[in-house]
């Protein structure tokens, strides 16, 4: 790296679930990184996207909605949350303009009393409000924290989103390029890929289906120059949700392998072939063991 001024750091993204983090991340490092849905949790580790340009390197984490855990998943998951915010450059707590602030933001808004880093508020969803009522929006905020700053975003749309890329450069330490800048994530394929199969089965079962689900990437293998083949187990906590998954005469498995495949196709640039079992895996989210196999381990918080 020749620029002595080149500036690298990382940067957490906290908030209560469904306010746009992942749709942020995706936003900056312009590829599908982090999975987005509509149903909350869908974020379960610490996603790491990776902003590059010729003045500065951002790693992004992104953690986990911060909720009250009921299962050991989920307290994994707070774990995992917080832990984030201990190691990083900076912090950016999204909010929604779309919502009153609530306990949940409360709760985060407490824990980040205790962090030392620059924080910067981020209203999210300013598409979807009168600009009018930002103001009164961020009232509701603006005196719980010494906030480094403040910026309305649209992460869907992309609306200012390279004013808080300009104001995080601005704070970030001078430091060396950690990843290639082609590279935009620092998670192995098999994460990417189990993530992917993930959201369409939240996309398309969300209704039947909620956090249950975990999959399971078992083989990635090169079949030839051009073709990948890749297996990989849905695991569910009931046999009903097994169904569900399946469909009738294997519909809804056969459209979540199609929509999933398509997303990894563009993620590895080959033809996949994608092979894909339901599991009946009773209480998974409570099982130490189960949850190590299935990617969420202690060295992750």
């Amino acid at each position: 790296m020749d620029n002595p001024n080149y500036k690298s750091g990382f940067v957490a993204i906290i908030g209560r679930p469904n306010v746009g983090k992942s749709t942020l991340l995706n936003y900056v490092v312009g590829q599908k990184v982090a999975i987005m849905s509509n149903v909350a949790q869908t974020t379960r580790n610490k996603i790491q996207g990776i902003y590059t340009s010729p003045e500065a390197q951002i790693i992004f984490i992104d953690t986990p909605g911060i909720h009250k855990p009921s299962t050991k998943l989920g307290d994994f998951m707070e774990k995992s949350a917080m832990s984030a915010l201990d190691e990083v450059d900076a912090v950016l707590f999204v909010v929604s303009a779309t919502k009153k602030r609530g306990p949940g933001d409360d709760f985060i808004i407490e824990r980040l009393k205790k962090v030392n880093q620059p924080i910067f508020l981020v209203v999210n969803k300013i598409d979807q409000i009168n600009p009018n009522d930002l103001p009164e929006i961020v009232d509701q905020y603006k005196d719980t924290l010494p906030f480094k700053g403040i910026v309305p975003i649209s992460a869907l749309q992309g609306n200012n989103v390279n004013n808080l890329i300009n104001d995080l450069i601005k704070i970030l330490p001078n430091g060396p390029q950690y990843y290639p800048a082609d590279q935009v994530s620092d998670h192995p394929e098999r994460f990417v890929i189990a993530e992917m199969i993930r959201e369409k089965v939240f996309l398309l079962t969300r209704q039947e289906v909620p956090h249950s689900v975990a999959v399971d990437v078992t083989s990635i293998k090169r079949e030839d120059e051009n073709h990948i083949h890749i297996s990989a187990n849905i695991i569910v906590e009931r046999p009903g949700q097994k169904g569900i998954i399946i469909g009738k005469g294997g519909k809804m498995l056969k459209k979540i392998g199609t929509m999933a495949r398509q997303d990894i196709e563009r993620l590895l640039g080959d033809k996949v072939f994608l092979q894909l079992w339901v599991k009946v895996v009773p209480d998974w989210r409570d099982k130490s063991a189960m949850l190590k196999d299935y990617g969420y381990r202690n060295k992750d918080y």
